[in-house]
């Protein structure tokens, strides 16, 4: 539901607690204040001394004012020497890495963070057209910390050379990642963020090969989105079919760009929305990705979890099952939203968000899904400003974590 039905951003970061006491800007605390009346005080009435012990008094003070100067440059010429040969301490790391040195491998674990998904939505932040603001160093964080929670993520575009940052993350923090890559084509452009992300995938396959690759799935609601773009609801009629023969060109176009680059067989794919699939094009691919929220059927927070495992097993499942390729059937995203925008709009239905309803989602929902051996990405890793900017309402609270990379009030299953 990326960009379309974008969710997941968060609360900010509480403000810091803690407060600064102390004297400063010339002015002095009351205990300070006291301390120096006192002292006074204390030297109020003192009989005047000799005129020459007071001279010989002051001369004795330049003479150990004068050493204390040449002792002091001496020690800081000393020190700035020795600081500018010194190399570069792990502190100047970046601050939003949690490495416990310079080397992104490193990093301190979480005791609140339990690898117990499958798989989680992941994008970088700042990776939208036309500011790209992602950068490097904020992708080693965001991989260390979801490598405490599952070993496979998903992404939906490359724009913004998101591909290029995720796996030079990977490589850096050497964690056991596999990651399906994204094309978010879209369905009424002409092809134009088809051909720009398919340019970008094939950069980065080519430069970190595949080893770290689940798939490349091309398209992201495409059906849908061409549907809606010209009135029409059934994926497969004939609106539907024209917009699949769009999306099947594109699907082949990136296998003939795999097989060119001779690296080995990559798994081609596309995702939709779970009952907005064409069935002429999971004919054409190696997987599909469906997207099943309860949230948007109305659904009670206590018939979630189960109303996600038989949408999918009815309806995707069921779908790939009878087609002769028999595609692998993925849920591309499920989850649950926390707060809204907009009052009004942090219920659907039944459906309400809220942390507490995240929790019992995440109760009901992943250990089971595990045991079941349903393939699944929770949706999402954290809360995305962008997402509550540009659509509102819940769009942009559908993460584990705020958008500061705190985890929410939960707490994550642990599954045998």
């Amino acid at each position: 539901m990326q960009q379309k039905h974008a969710y997941g951003y968060g609360a900010p970061a509480a403000a810091d607690s803690q407060t600064s006491f102390g004297v400063g800007g010339g002015g002095r605390d009351p205990k300070t204040l006291r301390r120096i009346s006192a002292w006074s005080d204390k030297n109020v009435g003192r009989t005047a001394r000799p005129r020459w012990i007071l001279i010989l008094s002051l001369i004795a003070l330049a003479v150990l004012i004068a050493a204390g100067v040449v002792v002091g440059v001496f020690v800081s010429q000393h020190k700035f020497s020795s600081s500018a040969s010194a190399p570069a301490s792990s502190a100047s790391a970046s601050s939003k890495t949690s490495t416990s040195t310079s080397d992104p491998s490193v990093f301190t674990k979480s005791p609140a963070l339990v690898q117990s998904f499958y798989g989680i939505a992941y994008t970088p932040e700042g990776s939208q057209l036309p500011d790209c603001g992602n950068s490097l160093d904020d992708v080693i964080t965001d991989i260390q910390l979801l490598s405490q929670l599952t070993t496979r993520i998903r992404l939906y575009g490359a724009d913004c050379n998101q591909t290029e940052l995720v796996l030079e993350a990977i490589k850096q923090t050497r964690v056991n990642m596999t990651i399906w890559v994204g094309n978010y084509a879209i369905a009424t452009d002409g092809g134009t963020a088809y051909a720009r992300q398919r340019d970008a995938i094939g950069a980065a396959i080519k430069k970190f090969g595949v080893g770290s690759l689940g798939g490349v799935t091309v398209g992201n609601e495409f059906v849908l989105d061409y549907l809606e773009a010209h009135n029409a609801t059934d994926p497969n009629g004939a609106v539907g079919n024209a917009g699949a023969a769009i999306l099947i060109e594109d699907i082949q176009d990136t296998r003939a760009m795999m097989s060119g680059l001779g690296l080995g067989n990559v798994s081609i794919g596309t995702s939709d929305a779970g009952s907005y699939f064409n069935i002429e094009v999971l004919e054409a691919v190696d997987y599909g990705m469906a997207n099943v929220h309860p949230w948007f059927a109305d659904t009670r927070i206590e018939d979630a979890a189960k109303w996600t495992a038989d949408f999918f097993a009815s309806t995707d499942l069921a779908a790939a099952a009878a087609l002769p390729n028999a595609p692998q059937m993925y849920i591309a995203e499920t989850g649950w939203p926390t707060n809204s925008s907009v009052p009004a709009a942090a219920s659907n239905g039944a459906a309400a968000a809220s942390e507490a309803n995240l929790q019992i989602f995440l109760d009901t929902f992943v250990c089971q899904a595990n045991a079941n051996g349903t393939k699944y990405f929770f949706f999402e890793y954290f809360d995305e400003e962008w997402k509550n900017i540009q659509y509102g309402g819940v769009e942009g609270y559908w993460g584990l974590f705020y958008q500061n990379r705190t985890l929410k009030g939960i707490t994550i299953p642990t599954c045998d």
